[in-house]
């Protein structure tokens, strides 16, 4: 039993080492502090067990599988740059262990420094955390989620794994205002719109990076003579994750698509815009647009929130190309 137990946590450290080698290679590490955050986090202790799709529906990898080829397809799954869907419920996928190279690309976009405080909306299973905490320490970093499931074993695997910041089981759309401020607040959830309690949490020049339609926003916040403002750019890269619990029905998925030409319905760049433009413009206004500007890249878009509501944008914020935001996640801040 010793022998196994030493050749397992061998094997572990081995995968471990290997994908922040790769994550490095890929440029998605940049910042040597994440990648001894990657080296020395163990994934499998945040994922006991995960989901695969295939013809016969779903199956389930586990760690403690006593027939060793399949425990060892959790183990290279657990340490593969892919998604891991780790809770099912009714058929529904409701919480995963993000892609590692989205999350080191997201963490190295937060731009912690040493004595930042982070508030993380949606606890998963605790591994963001804990790198987190590694890089800045428990008493740094607080997670939220709203199922009580979900905070009891993100907190079990996080103590497992040697971390112990403050795991709360609350609404995350009104932020912890019993531990901000922060000075950064990342969510692993996608956002129908940005929670004005997420403005009043954060501190001024602090930042706020969420999934938003099918990519990245990073908010810069300020602080103005009319009130507190967030204002930033999407990234480039796609991202997809689960929806904001207790969140309005995700956008873009219930409009009627009839009539658009076919080549542009597995384009991901026009299905962004559509995503961005719930509510604002009908498919074929989007088509217009996303032909007039030429299939224009995430990075052109922004999103920008204050007191008066918050809209996204093309180009410029002040420019031609506005649309409103539905204002879908926001509960009563007290």
């Amino acid at each position: 039993m010793g022998a196994h137990h030493e050749q397992f946590a061998a094997d572990a450290e081995a995968a471990r080492w290997s994908l922040a080698r790769a994550l490095a290679a890929a440029g998605a590490l940049g910042d040597p502090a994440w990648r001894a955050a990657f080296e020395d986090v163990p994934r499998h202790l945040f994922v006991p067990y995960f989901y695969t799709s295939g013809s016969r529906g779903y199956e389930r990898l586990w760690g403690e599988d006593p027939h060793p080829v399949r425990r060892g397809r959790w183990l290279r799954g657990v340490y593969a740059d892919a998604p891991l869907a780790t809770r099912i419920r009714d058929g529904e996928l409701i919480s995963s262990s993000s892609q590692p190279s989205l999350m080191a690309r997201m963490l190295d976009e937060l731009d912690v420094r040493d004595g930042h405080t982070v508030l993380e909306i949606g606890a998963g299973t605790g591994y963001n955390a804990a790198l987190l905490a590694h890089r800045l320490g428990d008493r740094a970093v607080t997670t939220v989620d709203l199922d009580p499931e979900i905070t009891e074993s993100a907190a079990r695997h996080l103590a497992a794994a040697g971390y112990r910041p403050a795991v709360i089981t609350g609404d995350g759309a009104r932020g912890c205002p019993a531990r901000a401020p922060y000075d950064r607040i990342i969510a692993t959830c996608t956002l129908p719109s940005v929670p004005h309690a997420w403005l009043a949490q954060c501190r001024p020049d602090g930042r706020i990076l969420a999934p938003f339609a099918t990519g990245l926003i990073s908010l810069g916040v300020r602080e103005t003579a009319h009130g507190r403002y967030a204002e930033g750019r999407f990234l480039h890269t796609p991202a997809y994750f689960v929806h904001l619990r207790g969140a309005l029905p995700p956008p873009g998925r219930r409009r009627p698509l009839g009539g658009l030409p076919r080549d542009v319905f597995d384009d991901d760049l026009f299905h962004f815009l559509l995503t961005l433009t719930e509510g604002s413009l009908d498919p074929h206004e989007a088509l217009s647009l996303w032909r007039r500007e030429r299939r224009p890249r995430r990075e052109r878009y922004g999103i920008t929130v204050g007191p008066e509501g918050q809209w996204a944008w093309l180009d410029d914020p002040e420019g031609p190309y506005a649309w409103p935001l539905a204002e879908g996640v926001d509960r009563d801040p007290r």
